[in-house]
């Protein structure tokens, strides 16, 4: 348990700590909106070249549970991702495009931040994480639930969106999710055993290049960085092949189911991780991640979730092959 009176960590950390997974045995949800396949449209998109690229973590500093290791090398055909994640505004033209109805929305409520959520509609606390309260009527359209909206953060990425959310953004939209091998190359920017998209210092110069927590997790945030929340997908410098935001923000689904054992047996040519599982990957941390208790932004970072989950940090980028 973690007690918010100091903010101070008691346990080290879990999944939990950076999206909690929806319980099981909740409301059945109705039958969601069909997909509508759309077709391939590579806008917003950067090419990466075919080429190789040594995967995992480098420095050996991850959690274990999560199997950052062994480090591996990958060679990966040609494909190509976007520049940022999707934003609220791209999500809606989907929604008013083809009356999708999200995971969130038909489960009736979706994990919230404590210091953001609009306390009237909290239904409860997670237990190993209790700064997510499970808020009624919070999804995309209203990310802290209430009359809260999205009006002022068109270009901020859509949150409250689950694994099969995104598969069904990508669909209409001639895309896909990337595999996590891809989404890796992609979010080194070509620099390989480095933290960062940038190098291996947090804040070289005392700059902030992401959107992660500044304070005491999780009852103060002194906003260094200038966000409590989510920031706009292009804030801060892109990498190496021109994506922004690879570390910190929301986390990113991928199409690949989650294994920690995974990398040891990790195809050396186009892995699209395990035939079956459970969850599935998430990559990139998100504004919520601090050193204090979960340092997950880091680039080889790994994490994962049902894909039926969703929380006001978890978003996703679209990829296509090459």
């Amino acid at each position: 348990m973690v007690e918010l009176s100091d903010g101070q960590p008691r346990a080290p950390a879990d999944d939990t700590c950076c999206a909690p997974t929806r319980p099981a045995g909740g409301p059945v949800a109705a039958v969601a909106a069909p997909h509508h396949r759309g077709a391939r449209s590579t806008r917003g998109q950067v090419l990466i070249p075919a080429g190789g690229f040594a995967m995992g973590d480098a420095f050996a500093e991850g959690y274990t549970a999560d199997g950052e290791l062994p480090v591996h090398g990958v060679r990966l055909s040609s494909y190509l991702i976007d520049t940022t994640a999707v934003t609220n505004a791209q999500f809606a033209t989907f929604v008013k495009a083809t009356g999708y109805v999200t995971d969130a929305e038909r489960f009736g409520s979706s994990a919230v931040f404590h210091l953001v959520a609009n306390r009237p509609d909290v239904i409860g606390q997670v237990a190993q994480a209790p700064w997510w309260l499970d808020v009624r009527g919070a999804c995309w359209r209203r990310p802290e639930g209430g009359d809260s909206t999205v009006g002022d953060r068109q270009n901020h990425p859509v949150v409250h969106v689950s694994w099969h959310d995104g598969g069904a953004y990508c669909d209409w939209a001639g895309k896909r999710l990337p595999t996590e091998a891809e989404w890796e190359r992609a979010a080194r920017g070509g620099l390989e055993g480095r933290r960062f998209a940038w190098g291996d210092e947090l804040a070289p110069g005392g700059r902030w290049m992401c959107n992660i927590w500044q304070g005491t997790f999780p009852a103060h945030n002194t906003r260094a960085d200038g966000f409590l929340t989510t920031s706009p997908v292009s804030q801060y410098r892109p990498n190496g092949f021109g994506l922004s935001n690879t570390a910190g923000n929301v986390w990113e689904w991928c199409g690949d189911w989650f294994d920690a054992g995974y990398y040891a047996r990790s195809a050396a040519t186009d892995p699209r991780g395990p035939d079956v599982g459970t969850a599935k990957v998430m990559r990139g941390g998100s504004y919520l991640c601090h050193d204090s208790y979960c340092h997950r932004y880091r680039i080889a970072a790994r994490s994962s979730n049902t894909p039926e989950s969703s929380s006001a940090n978890l978003g996703f980028r679209c990829a296509n092959d090459g």
